[in-house]
């Protein structure tokens, strides 16, 4: 039951990663604006830190039964700790963090960037079924 839960959340967490390339292909504007947005508020903060959370668990899940054992657990575990990690960091350097990723990142290398993600997503989603 656990494992299977796992495959739909990272079948979810692939399909995101193909979604967000296409925002960054078709609208970089956009994705620029969202990446600002990282650590404005506490809400926005916490929600992403714990949001990231599920995709981690769920390839932590279904690393064993995966085509890429080994890659799943540590990213997983990575992405995990990382969350945690986060947690403690106070948010506004979590902001200034982003809005200066955010300046040096402009549109067209959100573009340029575009079929790496969405790369990641389809091999996320073939590693698992």
């Amino acid at each position: 039951m656990g494992i299977e839960i796992g495959r739909w959340i990272v079948l979810c967490f692939g399909l995101f990663f193909i979604v967000v390339s296409g925002i960054m292909l078709l609208t970089p504007t956009s994705a620029r604006a969202t990446l600002r947005k990282a650590g404005s508020t506490a809400f926005i903060n916490y929600a992403e830190i714990t949001l990231r959370m599920i995709p981690a668990a769920g390839l932590i899940l279904v690393a064993e039964n995966s085509k890429f054992p080994d890659v799943f657990k540590i990213f997983g575990w990575f992405m995990l700790l990382t969350s945690f990690i986060l947690y403690f960091v106070p948010r506004k350097l979590h902001y200034q963090f982003s809005n200066k990723c955010a300046d040096i990142l402009l549109p067209i290398y959100f573009q340029l960037i575009s079929p790496f993600a969405l790369l990641i997503g389809l091999l996320i989603i073939y590693s698992v079924y």
